[in-house]
């Protein structure tokens, strides 16, 4: 049994898309719920970059302390995807909204198509200019991810009308929740609290399989 200091609950991980998210987006309110989140730049957000953004990803959290829950945004989908699959630590659960087309950024035969290894949650719309509904629910198929289709919600943005967002962030404490029993010790495991919610025990990434379900 691994002796690493667990810090709970994860902490939060924004992940924006193309042209970033502006104050009013739905990832900035949640980013507002939480203490010490954690959100990731780029250098251009005009020119999306997988493999760059994935490595910027990368690079930010391996200066921190997970776990993490990853909540990602359109092109920010693809980059968090990209990095779960290429071992990126800490993360327990993934929020996956409004998942970009990757054949429009020419980026279909890069991005990882098999599941990632954590609890995921895709989320999508039917009418939705980026992507269909239909192929967000791919991915998440190919990712092992539940999928949750919102019906007429555009790109789920502030265009959309997704601003405050109770629902994005019910959605992360699921994941944390879901996450718990295998992060956390057993009730027979001796555990030392040094100030909530910090503990000592197993630490080990979430591996659940789930299908596609409304949330």
């Amino acid at each position: 049994m691994s002796s690493c200091m667990i810090k709970w609950p994860p902490r939060l991980v924004v992940v924006p898309g193309l042209y970033g998210s502006d104050e009013a987006h739905w990832q900035s309110w949640l980013e507002r719920q939480f203490m010490r989140p954690i959100r990731i730049d780029q250098q251009d957000w005009s020119a999306p970059d997988l493999q760059g953004w994935t490595e910027a990803l990368a690079i930010r959290l391996s200066r921190e302390q997970g776990p993490f829950v990853l909540a990602a945004h359109s092109f920010g989908c693809l980059v968090a995807a990209q990095a779960i699959a290429r071992g990126l630590r800490g993360v327990v659960g993934a929020l996956l909204v409004a998942p970009a087309n990757p054949a429009r950024f020419s980026v279909e035969d890069q991005l990882h198509s098999g599941p990632l290894g954590v609890t995921a949650i895709v989320v999508g719309s039917n009418d939705d200019p980026w992507f269909s509904a239909d192929g967000a629910q791919t991915l998440a198929r190919g990712w092992g991810a539940s999928f949750v289709n919102l019906g007429k919600a555009g790109h789920i943005n502030t265009a959309s009308g997704f601003g405050p967002w109770p629902r994005a962030k019910y959605w992360v404490d699921t994941l944390a929740h879901w996450a718990a029993p295998r992060c956390l010790p057993r009730d027979d495991t001796p555990a030392t609290v040094e100030a909530a919610p910090a503990v000592v025990g197993a630490c080990a990434p979430c591996a659940v399989a789930i299908g596609s379900a409304t949330l």
